[in-house]
């Protein structure tokens, strides 16, 4: 199987994720920047794809990123059968370990549809 290629280096991609968890979990009132946001979503989904390869299920992320992975039937056309979709701030969340999968899906924070729709086993990153 081919190695997923990737856009965002890895010191780049683990520092914005470290900006994120920093700001996650100080009160300031500063807003992080989105290029740091965008780039450790982009960078997450590029690590899940690497350690979970396949395209079985669809990881959305909007506005920032998408991918597919973990192993399965290859989807091709239309809407996949598993879905995952969430907003920026649970998906970073869900990869740092700030919240685990189980409390954000029962918390109606992330969208999960088909029957590989469950990423409990890779996350945290």
């Amino acid at each position: 199987m081919a190695t997923a290629r990737r856009r965002i280096g890895t010191e780049e991609g683990t520092a914005a994720l470290a900006a994120w968890r920093e700001a996650a979990a100080s009160p300031s009132d500063a807003p992080l920047p989105r290029t740091v946001t965008a780039t450790a979503v982009r960078y997450s989904l590029e690590e899940l794809t690497a350690r979970a390869p396949g395209n079985s299920v669809e990881v959305r992320v909007p506005p920032f990123g998408v991918t597919q992975c973990v192993e399965g039937p290859r989807h091709t056309r239309g809407t996949p059968p598993n879905v995952i979709e969430c907003d920026a701030a649970t998906w970073l969340s869900l990869v740092t370990g700030r919240l685990t999968w189980a409390d954000a899906v029962a918390a109606h924070r992330v969208a999960a549809s088909g029957l590989r729709a469950d990423l409990s086993a890779l996350l945290p990153l």
